[in-house]
């Protein structure tokens, strides 16, 4: 019987560091023998990554939050049934930056939508897949924000120039649900050195790999 893979996510306010330290998780588990798709939402095949250049436009800030939520979800459905769930079926672990906790927060916390109507959306989109495991970077979004107006090649979207309060309603969205979720999400302090948070990340993965193993 194929065994079934292994379903990661990284979560986080902007310029947590959360694609640098997966990034480099995927590296390490590469070199110790494991089958590891790498990805991120909104994108990671062709129509989810022409979505993913509509939502993050700058010159999109008349997008309303609905129509920002539904293609987001959209962008989801797809990257899932093309990508993530055929990998996840062959025995993969699939790291993918974001998934249904980014929209929880961001469409649903920060922008005031409502957290259960943006989970209807998105239970629609996503079924029952949903991640093992989720690693929250936590940050103070001062310093999120900081790090990003230092890095100069990073790609600076349309969610970047929101107001800080906006940034710290994220947040309280994101600290939220890992209360809501403690035995799927785990918070990292991501204000930390990539050392160390990749030292704290690969600690928790590695525990959860040896279980399923």
């Amino acid at each position: 019987m194929q065994k079934r893979g292994y379903f990661i996510t990284s979560e986080g306010p902007e310029g947590a560091g959360k694609t640098t330290v997966m990034n480099l998780l995927g590296d390490k588990l590469k070199e110790e023998g494991y089958d590891v798709v790498m990805t991120r939402e909104p994108g990671g095949i062709m129509i989810s990554e022409k979505i993913r250049n509509i939502i993050l436009d700058n010159e999109h800030i008349m997008m309303e939050s609905r129509t920002e939520a539904l293609l987001y979800a959209a962008a989801r459905r797809q990257h899932l049934v093309e990508k993530v769930q055929p990998a996840i079926d062959a025995g993969k672990i699939v790291i993918c930056d974001r998934f249904i906790d980014s929209s929880l927060a961001y469409q649903g916390f920060a922008r005031g939508i409502g957290v259960q109507e943006i989970l209807a959306i998105n239970k629609f989109a996503i079924g029952d897949t949903m991640p093992d495991k989720t690693i929250l970077f936590d940050i103070e979004p001062s310093v999120g924000l900081a790090r990003i107006n230092a890095h100069k090649n990073r790609e600076k979207n349309r969610l970047d120039v929101e107001s800080l309060m906006f940034h710290e309603k994220v947040r309280e969205g994101y600290l939220s649900l890992a209360d809501q979720y403690p035995e799927r999400i785990e918070v990292i302090d991501a204000s930390c050195s990539v050392e160390t948070v990749l030292e704290e990340v690969y600690k928790v993965i590695k525990s959860q790999l040896e279980i399923i193993r």
